[in-house]
């Protein structure tokens, strides 16, 4: 039996703007410090890129 991540179960808070995105239709993710954030659009992927750990809690 094919076992999934806890990450792909679940959905995922954009760390920009709160809004909950699943794990495969995120339609942005970058990693950062070895951890993977997914976000709902570009523009919030941006955004993080560049300031990060204003993000991050």
């Amino acid at each position: 039996m094919k076992t999934q991540s806890h990450e792909t179960e679940q959905n995922l808070k954009d760390p920009v703007c709160g809004m909950e995105v699943s794990h495969a239709a995120a339609s942005e993710k970058y990693v950062y410090q070895d951890k993977t954030y997914y976000f709902c659009s570009g523009a919030c992927r941006e955004t993080f890129e560049t300031e990060p750990e204003k993000y991050i809690h």
